[in-house]
């Protein structure tokens, strides 16, 4: 199955949940990262049942501070 991941075509051996992407991928601090679903933000509860699905448009937001 493929799903774009920020832009990018990759192909998943099997459908897995949101949850299992984020450490699939070895995304650091996965508590600081939003992600948006078919252009829907997703809330973090949802993210271990959430089941990803062929042609799906997943995108990892991360939030940085700054400023003066």
């Amino acid at each position: 199955m493929y799903i774009m991941i920020n832009g990018e075509k990759t192909e998943m051996a099997d459908p897995c949940t949101v949850t299992e992407l984020l450490e699939e991928r070895k995304i650091e601090s996965p508590d600081m990262v939003s992600v948006e679903l078919n252009q829907e933000i997703l809330a973090k509860d949802v993210f271990t049942t959430t089941v990803l699905q062929e042609n799906d448009n997943v995108e990892f937001l991360y939030f940085m501070g700054g400023g003066s």
